[in-house]
């Protein structure tokens, strides 16, 4: 059986988040209730907004926080998975030395 793999850590971790969302949570304006929130984000190449209800601001922060989360554990598992990649290339194509045979005998160039 193959030793457990250091990856496997990262993606357990990956599989814990419970929710994501992308994007950046901003006050639009303060009123007399209390301020008034908005969530842009790129979708499809553009930019989209989508306004958020007070009581829902702090299930939007975690998820955004969840997204963030998600972003840093794959690139470490990409930087892990790459790096092993890498070592068992590494592994597989030492150099030879570069024999000859033993009648072989190192021609002159002509100076002529």
């Amino acid at each position: 059986m193959n030793p457990p793999q250091p990856e496997t850590g990262l993606l357990q971790q990956i599989a814990d988040i419970q929710t994501m969302e992308r994007g950046k949570l901003s006050v639009i304006k303060e009123g007399a209730s209390g301020p008034f929130y908005k969530l842009q984000a790129r979708e499809n190449g553009r930019n989209v907004t989508r306004y958020i209800p007070r009581e829902q601001v702090p299930a939007v922060q975690e998820a955004i926080a969840g997204y963030q989360r998600f972003a840093t554990l794959t690139e470490a598992y990409a930087r892990q998975v790459i790096t092993d990649t890498r070592a068992a290339l590494a592994a597989g194509f030492k150099k030879k030395p570069v024999r000859r045979p033993s009648g072989w005998r190192r021609m002159k160039k002509s100076s002529g």
